[in-house]
């Protein structure tokens, strides 16, 4: 343990050396800095990532269909592709085990939306009520779409709340009754919020048979979404997804008649894949950040080696005494590693607080929407405290044992 008088040595050691005590300590706190803040910017990568994926299902799958931009079997490009309510059907038949929840969709941009003398353009969605799941909306009022309201063609609706907050203000939207594209009355039935934002709660959703009749769309749709039932293997559940959206593309590719390398007109994107790739990269970020980090420390810990060789070298004679007094050469090497440790764990938790200062300092200005609250937790902040004390133990071993191997008589000669 220390005492005063190790304390007062400490203190005289560091003030003997104070311009290369004041460098090595730099190092080793800009060490511990950088690593914090590379730690910092790579947890908000990580959170903001995590967010954006937050805005719909992890496990979606997602339908689209576009204009042809190759020939194929004799059919010339620009074909424009329809997918319609048969082409949904067929595919949760085919799909009807791997299928955890489902919706077709028709959307339309820019409907004007009426509420009294309130008014805004918002885009509409047509969809089934598993739409609420797939988006993982989460209802703050009222209810979701229901199957009997697209059984039954209802003219209901349920707003985003960004919209009710626009056109409704404090007032409660339950049971009021908006006017779509100037001329079709809907009853609100409830609101919801979205992870994703704002931006994804300036939707209307209606009941998909009620857009198809009312925007005159007949049996077509625009988009077709999944998820698929995960297992508790990740990389399984991944793997399925996989060949689930495969399997998707060739279907609509063979009944289209769409070149094999037309990446255009069929997309099936398969969010689960792509969040795997994701995260693995994150992964990646996150220990070429570590490995950064801690090379810099290992800078510091060099530095902090050398002065502590140069300290036992201008203290031979007092150490030789120390030895001819009976002092054990552990209890050298616990002297000197004791100064080491000293000299890393101050100037590192000095680099320590002034990452996590700086951190919260900037961090409401480094937000965007990949980077999302970049802090450092407790976990990290207490393994960056061990690779201190760590790094102080390592830097001053090997002149610690130098020390100890000191024989007392040479020690005295010493000038």
């Amino acid at each position: 343990m220390f005492n005063i008088e190790r304390w007062q040595e400490i203190f005289e050691t560091i003030s003997k050396n104070k311009l290369r005590t004041f460098l090595t300590s730099l190092s080793v706190a800009a060490g511990i800095f950088i690593l914090v803040i590379l730690l910092g910017f790579s947890s908000g990568i990580e959170n903001g990532v995590r967010a954006q994926f937050e805005g719909d299902a992890t496990n979606r799958i997602q339908v689209s269909t576009r204009t042809t931009t190759k020939g194929y079997n004799g059919l010339n490009p620009g074909r424009r592709l329809q997918m319609t309510n048969s082409d949904y059907e067929t595919l949760n038949r085919k799909y009807e085990d791997q299928i955890e929840y489902k919706t077709s969709l028709y959307n339309t941009w820019g409907g004007e939306i009426n509420y009294k003398e309130k008014q805004g353009s918002y885009r509409i969605e047509g969809a089934f009520p598993d739409q609420q799941f797939i988006e993982n909306a989460t209802l703050t009022q009222g209810r979701f779409l229901s199957q009997s309201d697209v059984d039954e063609s209802r003219k209901v609706a349920v707003l985003g709340y960004q919209m009710k907050e626009d056109l409704f203000s404090d007032t409660d939207p339950i049971g009021e009754i908006i006017l779509v594209n100037n001329n079709i009355n809907f009853t609100v039935v409830g609101v919801y919020t979205d992870p994703g934002g704002t931006r994804e709660e300036t939707r209307l959703f209606i009941p998909m048979t009620t857009a198809q009749k009312v925007f005159n769309a007949g049996e077509n749709i625009n988009r077709i979404a999944y998820t698929v039932k995960m297992s508790d293997n990740f990389d399984e559940a991944v793997a399925l997804s996989a060949a689930m959206t495969q399997s998707i593309d060739l279907d609509l590719r063979t009944k289209f008649s769409v070149a094999p390398d037309d990446r255009i007109a069929v997309r099936v994107n398969d969010t689960l894949e792509e969040a795997k790739k994701i995260y693995s990269l994150i992964d990646t970020i996150r220990m070429v950040f570590w490995f950064i980090g801690i090379g810099t420390i290992i800078a510091g810990i060099v530095g902090v080696g050398n002065i502590m060789l140069i300290v036992v070298k201008e203290r031979t004679k007092e150490i030789g005494i120390r030895k001819a007094l009976g002092a054990l050469p552990s209890e050298i090497i616990w002297m000197i590693l004791q100064e080491s440790i000293f000299i890393t764990a101050l100037s590192g938790l000095i680099g320590l607080f002034a990452g996590v200062g700086l951190l919260q300092l900037i961090a409401p200005y480094a937000e965007t929407d990949f980077i999302n609250n970049p802090t450092v937790d407790f976990t990290t902040s207490i393994t960056t405290v061990i690779i201190l004390i760590v790094a102080g133990t390592l830097a001053g071993f090997i002149p610690a044992r130098r020390a100890a191997n000191i024989k007392p008589i040479e020690a005295l000669r010493d000038e």
